[in-house]
């Protein structure tokens, strides 16, 4: 995957990140997409969405996907620590459904950079925590100019290593790499868009 001009993206590696946002998964998905190797997506088994490998197909082989089903997040954070601490798949994806303190985030990050590999929580708004590297507001954006579906707002709110800031981005299956496009009837550098 080649790197576009986001800061930030691809995830800096062996710590654990933070999105939230209706386009959060499709964000994961395409995190997933920049590695080669096996992908843990640990959720709690009582959510009610299901997910379905064959689904992340345009950003990922369904082959390179383990889900762990979880019996509440206390599980689904011990799963994500040993998983970041192995080091054997290089991205976990985890679903939080309630908010994680500064002890949790602070295991999951030690756990991360002992093994190398990437965390990703998924959270609702308002659920962030302390110790996430960055955190990111992922949203669908409707263009009419736009016939992919894929058309997205991605936001940093928080990075501890950098700058803030918002693009509008497409996946390009094509290509595996995600396009940063102008907002419709707006050019590139135009008022509150990020270059």
């Amino acid at each position: 995957m080649s790197q576009p001009p986001l800061p930030a993206f691809p995830l800096r590696p062996a710590r654990v990140h933070e999105v939230f946002g209706a386009a959060a998964p499709a964000f994961a998905a395409i995190c997933a997409a920049g590695g080669s190797g096996p992908v843990l997506w640990v959720r709690e088994s009582w959510l009610p969405e299901t997910l379905h490998p064959s689904g992340l197909a345009m950003f990922l082989d369904p082959d390179r996907l383990i889900i762990a089903s979880s019996a509440d997040q206390t599980d689904s954070l011990a799963v994500a620590e040993e998983a970041l601490r192995d080091g054997a798949v290089g991205l976990v994806v985890i679903e939080i459904t309630r908010p994680v303190n500064l002890r949790e985030g602070r295991r999951l990050q030690l756990a991360a950079a002992a093994g190398r590999s990437t965390g990703l929580c998924l959270i609702r708004e308002g659920m962030g925590s302390n110790a996430a590297e960055t955190r990111w507001h992922a949203i669908p954006v409707f263009d009419p100019a736009h016939e992919d579906s894929t058309l997205m707002r991605w936001e940093i709110t928080k990075n501890k290593s950098g700058t803030v800031g918002a693009w509008n981005v497409v996946w390009n299956w094509q290509a595996n790499r995600i396009d940063v496009v102008s907002p419709a009837g707006l050019g590139p550098g135009s008022a509150g868009m990020s270059d």
